[in-house]
């Protein structure tokens, strides 16, 4: 399911969907389809949305990752159930498994879809424990997995279990009879409501591993840690020019990447093609950094996501920041932990951007300035609430 806006990660969506935000300088769809491949899921299907067409061009035919993709579209918001009804001609007569799109996760799917086919429920849902499960659906269930009750987004004392709904389901076929065509309709809000009301059982599935929606800058962040340290060595394409300094694995290198004297690069990092690395530069563990960026001498990088043709200006430091395409950082900033700069942002010498503060597309922030809220612009859509 790929239909969302991803408004909750504005600004980085603006001009892309939540499925090709990048991660390890890769579109985070791929690294999902490469893991249903993987596992052993070779027929798949795409309701696309929002700018779906990057995601057609993400993935192409699904053949480069072992798959056979078909894309159903969506002209109209059909939530999540809705959407999955929509492309009903591809599923019907079969059990299937339903991901969404923006999801990052290590978890062994192919073992979940197994134990549906042997219990044959309605549907399974996979649940994993969180601790903040206030923003998901919540299930309680009992000895055999069967669940008892199901709340989304439950608010305080409403919160009788810690087992967050992953947005993971298997369903049968059967599941579409309760389903209306044409219309929105969800399936924690909508479906598994009705199904429990009629006596059908949903059955809990407990799912182990690592596992995120990318609902914010700070999932999005732990995504990128979790496919950093996937990293089994160091890999390194083309040229690369390294005088001096220290470097330390695992390294994933472009082609064409250039370090200057007296570097100091601890992996897990990934640099993109065409990179320039000034001298005196430190770059710390969990960072990427896209392609045909600039960092200019004595920069810091720590646990940071540079997009493509990003600058970081002489002596200035980003801690803990998405940094997207085309930005121009100047000369002694400090970008501070949790902040998102959007595209083609100018941020002028000597500027410091608090924590947990978002920069819209195309602003720019004067030299000197100290950024403790966001700064928006009236050109975008102002909204970080829904999907």
């Amino acid at each position: 399911m790929c239909g969302g806006e991803g408004t909750r990660l504005r600004p980085l969506t603006f001009e892309r969907p939540k499925p090709c935000i990048p991660i390890v300088n890769r579109p985070s769809i791929q690294h999902l389809v490469s893991h249903l491949s993987d596992l052993g899921f070779t027929e798949v299907v795409i309701t696309l949305g929002y700018l779906g067409g990057a995601i057609e061009e993400a993935l192409g035919d699904g053949s480069l990752f072992g798959v056979d993709i078909t894309y159903v579209h969506e002209e109209a918001k059909l939530g999540t159930a809705g959407s999955v009804m929509n492309a009903r001609e591809y599923l019907e007569g079969q059990d299937f498994l339903v991901v969404g799109g923006d999801h990052v996760t290590d978890i062994n799917l192919l073992e979940f879809f197994r134990e549906h086919r042997r219990e044959k429920p309605m549907a399974s849902i996979g649940l994993i424990s969180i601790d903040d499960p206030s923003e998901y659906g919540i299930a309680e269930i009992d000895v055999n997995y069967t669940i008892k009750r199901f709340k989304e987004k439950p608010g305080p004392g409403e919160i009788f279990s810690n087992l967050a709904s992953t947005g993971i389901y298997v369903c049968s076929p059967d599941i579409f009879s309760y389903i209306p065509a044409g219309t929105k309709f969800d399936f924690a809000r909508d479906l598994f409501p009705l199904l429990m009301a009629e006596g059908h059982q949903l059955r809990a599935w407990l799912a182990r591993g690592n596992w995120t929606d990318v609902g914010s800058p700070a999932s999005l962040r732990q995504a990128q840690r979790w496919k950093l340290d996937e990293l089994p060595f160091s890999r390194f394409m083309g040229d690369i020019s390294i005088r001096g300094g220290q470097i330390i694995g695992p390294l994933m290198f472009g082609n064409d990447v250039m370090i200057g004297r007296n570097c100091h690069i601890i992996g897990p990092v990934a640099i993109g093609s065409g990179t320039t690395i000034e001298d005196d530069v430190l770059i710390g563990p969990y960072t990427t950094i896209g392609e045909n960026c600039t960092i200019r001498r004595q920069a810091k990088i720590f646990s940071s996501h540079l997009c493509n043709q990003v600058t970081l200006g002489r002596n200035s430091t980003a801690s803990g920041s998405i940094i997207d395409n085309g930005t121009v950082i100047g000369e002694n900033c400090s970008i501070e932990n949790d902040t998102v700069i959007g595209p083609r942002v100018e941020i002028r010498n000597r500027a410091v951007v608090h924590s947990k503060t978002r920069i819209w597309p195309d602003v720019v922030v004067p030299e000197g300035s100290v950024v403790r809220e966001h700064l928006l612009n009236e050109n975008y859509d102002t909204r970080i609430e829904g999907s």
